[in-house]
């Protein structure tokens, strides 16, 4: 049975940001090193069959969720809002039996279409990801009943500690199992000439039926990191409950019919499901046109794409026809780094939900406006330098993340991607939180919409452009710019229509833009500086630190950290007047 706390957890915007933010940097650094060291020992081809087995596994799990942890998160903290707990304790019990059944079709869809999947994408060894990875659909669900509960009474921490432990099942387990596979089959073809059964002929003939299994190996640590960071979570509610007292739950309103309840989280979720659905289908069909307009190219015009990149191609990766595969992963590579910044501004769409509903449902239009404001200056104050500094660094920052000569090729075709893609994430990582205000003061629909019109632009943008062989790849970088560009300044145009609010754009916008620029300009020019008297890796730390502090001071000194900011992070009074007395802040 769970048991009644004596309080509940509720932490503000910020400080719930920082709980989730914190815990995201460590998973994300944690899947950084899972792939940089996944990259090392099986280069390019390796990293485009991962890459490929969540190209599938992404709207499959969207899916199954369909929106309703979102849905769960808007509800419960709406209930909250309005004193109405027993609906909180209603809402999770009809949760489960919908997640669990949801799990497992969309688990049995996964491991049938991957069978299809990996014809249409022309990479038949992607089959041992895909099925690896498919038990994660099923714990992912269950692991969604949870989190939406915890986030939507607006305690972070139970999310943050079960994505910590994901992570860290993904690292250890994931990469252990990997490399005891490959270390395995390579001694047993060292002493028999066999691999799996498949005579080779060559080490590089082993390697090339090794390194699908060994990446399957690696994604079984995933799925184990799903099934315990679910336990963790099952334990936790069991043990201690969701925080409601039982004064509170003695004061309640009787809950609603369950049929109402249903109908209220469907309604929610359908709209939100199908915007997230529509985002991974994008995702899947840009990964697979990518692929099959390189692989078309390949076969008709492959002097033109060789032109490109010259030597970087290895000749065994064009002789064993993966080069599509190959280019794949090099833009894999560039994503590792921009998916750390689009997971942080992810944390702020999350803890933006509860927090903006609730003054929404309050009907306080100078809370909404202060959460609204301070949820955009927060995205962008990380967004833009982000997105500025990847694109002035993007070689440095690859070269030394991924140090390992066995890439080098991937490293320096991965860097010619970021550059570009570091405008791209600007704009994808600042759509998400604004879609989540979106949802959060009702308009579930506008997000789906926008991103129906994006997605078609972007699939007809990356299918022109990637199937021009002096484009090639580049051309998804320029797809996601144009279709995350449209959403972001829709979305924010509807959010300011809706809310009847206009932010201050000056200080949520222009004064971190000017303070983004001097930081990416003094990042530049500090690794050319840094680099005549030190190694590469330490001129690009030092450059990046020096961005940083530069950046901070920068912001102060255009007074574009405002002082409710502050206010809302942990011991914030006391960084406030320490601030005031050096008149930082107003």
């Amino acid at each position: 049975m769970k048991k009644e706390n004596k309080g509940r957890k509720s932490q503000s915007f910020l400080k719930g940001a920082m709980v989730l933010g914190t815990s995201m940097i460590i998973v994300r650094l944690m899947g950084m090193v899972y792939k940089i060291l996944l990259s090392a020992m099986y280069g390019g081809v390796g990293t485009g069959l991962f890459n490929s087995a969540y190209a599938l596994y992404n709207p499959l799990f969207t899916l199954s969720t369909a929106g309703f942890p979102i849905a769960i998160s808007r509800t419960v903290s709406e209930s909250v809002a309005k004193k109405r707990y027993r609906d909180v304790r209603q809402i999770h019990k009809l949760a489960v039996p919908i997640f669990v059944v949801a799990g497992l079709l969309c688990f049995l869809i996964m491991v049938i279409g991957s069978f299809i999947y990996v014809r249409v994408i022309n990479a038949p060894n992607a089959i041992f990801g895909l099925l690896c990875l498919s038990p994660t659909i099923f714990f992912g669900c269950l692991l969604s009943i949870y989190r939406g509960c915890f986030e939507g009474m607006r305690n972070m921490t139970p999310t943050a500690v079960s994505e910590i432990i994901e992570a860290v099942c993904k690292l250890f387990l994931g990469y252990t199992a990997s490399f005891i596979t490959m270390k395995i089959c390579m001694n047993q073809y060292h002493s028999s000439g066999f691999v799996l059964g498949v005579k080779c002929a060559s080490e590089t003939e082993a390697n090339a039926v090794i390194v699908p299994v060994a990446i399957g190996a690696a994604i079984t640590g995933i799925s184990l990191g799903s099934f315990f960071a679910f336990l963790f979570l099952f334990i936790k509610y069991r043990r201690n409950g969701d925080g409601i007292t039982a004064e509170e739950l003695r004061n309640s309103p009787p809950p609603r019919k369950n049929g109402v309840i249903i109908r209220t989280l469907v309604h929610t979720a359908i709209p939100i499901g199908l915007s997230a659905i529509i985002m991974s289908l994008g995702d899947m069909i840009d990964s697979t046109l990518v692929q099959r307009r390189i692989y078309n190219i390949m076969e008709t015009n492959p002097d033109a794409l060789l032109n490109v990149y010259g030597s970087l191609i290895p000749d065994e990766i064009l002789y064993a026809g993966d080069t599509h595969t190959y280019l794949y992963g090099c833009y894999g590579i560039a994503l590792t780094l921009m998916m750390l910044v689009t997971a942080v501004t992810q944390v702020f769409g999350t803890t933006a939900l509860p927090s903006v509903t609730a003054a929404w449902a309050s009907g306080d239009k100078s809370r909404l406006k202060q959460s609204v404001e301070t949820v955009l200056r927060v995205t962008i104050l990380v967004t833009i330098p982000s997105g500025i500094g990847m694109s002035v660094l993007a070689e440095p920052l690859l070269s030394l993340i991924y140090s390992s000569p066995s890439v080098a090729n991937e490293v320096v075709i991965g860097s010619r991607v970021l550059a570009v893609m570091g405008i791209s994430v600007i704009f994808i990582a600042t759509s998400t939180p604004i879609c989540s205000m979106l949802q959060a003061v009702g308009r579930m629909d506008i997000p789906l919409k926008l991103f129906v019109i994006g997605m078609i632009v972007k699939i007809i943008v990356n299918y022109v452009l990637v199937g021009i062989p002096e484009i090639n790849i580049q051309g998804a970088n320029v797809g996601s710019i144009v279709c995350y560009g449209f959403v972001t300044v829709s979305a924010m145009f509807i959010l300011c229509r809706e809310t009847k609010i206009i932010p201050n754009f000056v200080s949520i916008l222009v004064k971190p833009l000017i303070a983004a620029i001097i930081c990416g300009v003094t990042a530049y020019f500090s690794e050319i500086l840094y680099d005549f008297f030190m190694i590469q890796s330490a001129a690009t730390l030092c450059a990046v630190v020096t961005a940083v502090i530069v950046y901070i001071i920068a912001l102060f000194l255009i007074k574009g950290i405002q002082r409710e900011d502050i206010l809302q992070m942990p011991k914030g009074n006391k960084i406030v007047k320490i601030l005031e007395k050096r008149r930082l802040i107003r």
